[in-house]
């Protein structure tokens, strides 16, 4: 059982290697020859692929503790395969779609002991600007309107 705050999300478990995930890593070399690939793409694709059979492992034998081989199997997929990038928010409800027994259940002592520990404002903006000067058609304002 995972206990959830009704707002809290978890995140997909895909493997990530440096700033890069694996799973886009192993695609490259679908998609270039292998004598276009550089020694350390190549290096990085080996480890990828060991970390991807890793965590899938991992994720699927702590699953198979609570649930049949076959649902844990498919959980384990869908949170490691990088259907989603790597900080995409899974709600409760796509928890529970997923097939995770999820409770909104949360004792209060965990909400008091959270305001023990009060988290430090965000340093960095979780806004993100279209990184092109950006004008809207028709605004005469400017030359550099994106046409």
């Amino acid at each position: 059982e995972i206990i959830m705050d009704e707002s809290a999300v978890l995140g997909p478990v895909d493997p990530q290697l440096g700033d890069k995930p694996a799973v886009s890593i192993l695609k490259v070399l679908k998609q270039k020859k292998y004598d276009d690939i550089d020694d350390e793409t190549l290096i990085l694709a080996d480890v990828s692929e060991k970390a991807m059979k890793q965590i899938r492992s991992f994720v699927e034998n702590l699953l198979r503790k609570k649930m049949d081989e076959k649902k844990s199997k498919t959980i384990a997929k869908t949170l490691t395969e990088g259907r989603w990038t790597h900080d995409y928010p899974i709600s409760v409800d796509e928890a529970k779609k997923l097939g995770l027994n999820v409770s909104l259940n949360l004792p209060e002592e965990v909400y008091k002991m959270m305001d023990l520990y009060p988290q430090p404002s965000q340093q960095k903006s979780a806004v993100q600007y279209i990184p092109i000067p950006y004008r809207r058609p028709g605004n005469s304002h400017s030359s550099n309107r994106i046409k």
